[in-house]
């Protein structure tokens, strides 16, 4: 009889990457599909166990950056009980070219014993001591995945949904009619560049879109919102706008669409503008449309409010954080390494790389720049 290939290739899935490190734990790294289509997102899920009871260990684990993917961590769990260590991790892997791909893994397994562990723990709080550990890498084998092309002209990956609103339909000549398009939903983040197509006779404001982010238990929700203006002397027709979306899940086509609308521009009566007087009077601003108009710029201004305002709230919590004026207080580096390995080693891994090459290697980094990303790292 022959083997059914699909329930093989589920088999294999899941079986996929179940690394022993035969001497102190076990380790998996599974991925949703070895198949992807490029920007694509590939669930990663990592797990981490102890088997071995007899040393303290713990686990610093990442995913090596390259141009060739992208990736978010969903969520991350640690249980560091002493002598039964476990981690667990979701991320979104983005294959951002065809062809086969190495996914690169930095594993670090760091061993250390009771004694060590309750002098760490036998200082108060200003008496910052290192947690002694043997730190030593793990070999992990990259991931490889084979990435398919995606069909031609495709600007949007996922399964997405599409809404606008022209406002006003019926102005003054030149005064602006706005636009708003929101693309949301499950895939590659939604963001594209010249979303409305030049016209003739007709002007175009943009501002930057902003993009938003919801993450769930498997994936990321993504909203991105475009503000746009056109102005015209004339009436004039908007242009169509058709986008190509492409879903991997079913591999199907299809299209956002938003149909052409007419705008009704209005001009004012000549011979209300001819002068009938040899002593005209003197000249009055249209204050109607110019508050109008600088409505209109306001709102495209709003754009990169709320980006700024998103950075500054971040900001903001990191600084009401209760470790934030700790971190302000290091005046040496020796002693910023030793407040973050104290406090959350696996938080501030990326930092802590940085002052131990600095410290004992060749690398040199700013005290300000460090103490700057570990703040970041309290969001």
């Amino acid at each position: 009889m022959k083997p059914n290939r699909g329930r093989l290739a589920v088999l294999f899935l899941s079986i996929f990457c179940v690394l022993l490190h035969a001497e102190d734990f076990t380790y998996t790294i599974r991925p949703s599909t070895l198949t992807p289509y490029e920007k694509e997102p590939v669930l990663l899920r990592v797990d981490i166990n102890q088997t071995n009871p007899e040393p303290i260990l713990l686990f610093l684990f990442d995913i090596k950056p390259k141009r060739a993917y992208r990736v978010e961590q969903i969520s991350a769990t640690h249980d560091n009980t002493l002598h039964h260590a476990k981690e667990h991790y979701l991320y979104l892997l983005f294959p951002l070219k065809s062809g086969l791909l190495d996914i690169d893994f930095d594993l670090t397994k760091r061993v250390t014993n009771d004694d060590k562990v309750h002098y760490f723990f036998s200082g108060d709080r200003d008496d910052f001591k290192k947690l002694e550990t043997t730190d030593s890498k793990v070999d992990v084998p990259p991931l490889k995945i084979k990435v398919k092309p995606l069909p031609k002209g495709t600007q949007l990956i996922g399964n997405f949904t599409l809404n606008y609103l022209f406002k006003p339909k019926k102005v003054e000549a030149y005064e602006p009619v706005s636009l708003r398009i929101s693309i949301e939903g499950n895939g590659y983040p939604p963001l594209l560049e010249n979303i409305y197509p030049k016209q003739e006779d007709v002007s175009l404001f943009a501002s930057k879109p902003v993009l938003t982010r919801h993450v769930d238990a498997h994936t990321v929700h993504y909203k991105a919102v475009y503000d746009l203006a056109l102005t015209s002397g004339k009436s004039f027709d908007t242009a169509r706008i058709t986008l190509h979306a492409f879903n991997p899940k079913t591999r199907q086509q299809y299209t956002l669409n938003i149909p052409s609308e007419h705008i009704e521009v209005t001009r004012p009566d000549t011979a209300v503008l001819v002068d009938k007087t040899d002593t005209p009077p003197p000249l009055h601003s249209n204050w109607k449309q110019f508050g109008t108009l600088m409505g209109y710029l306001l709102a495209f201004g709003a754009g990169f409010l709320t980006a700024w305002m998103l950075k500054w709230h971040r900001k903001e919590k990191a600084r009401e954080h209760p470790l934030t004026a700790r971190i302000d207080a290091c005046n040496a580096k020796k002693q910023l390494l030793q407040l973050l390995m104290a406090e959350d080693a696996q938080r501030f891994a990326p930092v802590i790389d940085k002052l131990e090459a600095d410290l004992y290697g060749t690398e040199k980094y700013a005290l300000k720049q460090l103490k700057q990303e570990a703040k970041e790292r309290l969001t």
